[in-house]
């Protein structure tokens, strides 16, 4: 009866910020933190790894297409081979501020249209496995569920963490319904609670229409670039633990 909740942080770059940091990592035990290609920067990543470390929450690199100017949410045609090397470049990054701020990373996971290719194409999310395996064979994986990610993570002998979300709706073939489609992203943080919680309850992603694809469910995630993020996270952390579940980061770090 133990599940991580993590959120995607650190998502301002240079004065111009994004969500509520401090308070979102109050309430979750991963954060997945920018790199500097979708989003962050030196020092936003360092201060977001020191209040980590403060909170005794667990941190990952949030990698990305080299995007800021689209948030990392649009497909950049690089080759896999391209993929590997621009995902070990960020994970390097990560881990080197890391220690600077005298935390430790033990986690990857993908963000945006990085995401959403690695999702469904095997040689870009195995592209990833082996850039996060060669960069530090310690580290995890932290992949959709049901998606290509986790095969790809098997192969190349990667530790694997299965990951839902709260405020995503879901295809019937286990993927996530693109943004740009009514419905996708789900606003309602209570809905967002009840649905997350059904899921981890049933160790199934719970489509659209009610079908149930089961899958371990290692993590859920609440995006934290949302207005509503923290009132959202606030409540499904309160729901998980009501119904009984204790939060723990699935890679903790040394302490």
């Amino acid at each position: 009866m133990t599940v991580d909740l993590n959120a995607d942080l650190g998502e301002g770059f240079g004065a111009w910020r994004m969500g509520d940091d401090e308070a979102m990592l109050d309430l979750v035990t991963s954060a997945n933190v920018a790199c500097g290609y979708h989003a962050g920067d030196p020092d936003i990543m360092a201060r977001c790894f020191t209040l980590a470390k403060a909170r005794g929450v667990a941190i990952g690199a949030h990698v990305s297409f080299p995007d800021l100017a689209g948030f990392g949410r649009r497909r950049i045609p690089y080759s896999a081979s391209e993929v590997e090397r621009l995902v070990a470049y960020q994970i390097g990054a990560a881990q080197a501020l890391a220690q600077y701020s005298g935390h430790r990373l033990t986690y990857v996971k993908c963000h945006g249209a990085l995401a959403n290719v690695a999702e469904v194409e095997p040689e870009i999310a195995l592209a990833v496995a082996q850039a996060t395996r060669a960069v530090d064979a310690g580290l995890t994986l932290l992949a959709i569920a049901c998606s290509e990610q986790v095969a790809a993570a098997e192969h190349a002998g990667v530790a694997i963490a299965h990951e839902v979300f709260a405020d995503r709706a879901y295809l019937d073939d286990g993927r996530l319904k693109p943004r740009g489609q009514k419905g996708a992203v789900i606003d309602d943080p209570d809905w967002a609670a009840a649905r997350a919680l059904n899921m981890l309850n049933e160790q199934a992603i719970v489509t659209e229409s009610g079908k149930r694809l089961p899958t371990p469910i290692d993590s859920i995630c609440v995006h934290g670039d949302t207005s509503h993020a923290v009132d959202m996270t606030r409540r499904l952390r309160a729901a998980l633990e009501r119904a009984g579940y204790q939060l723990l980061p699935f890679a903790p770090s040394e302490t």
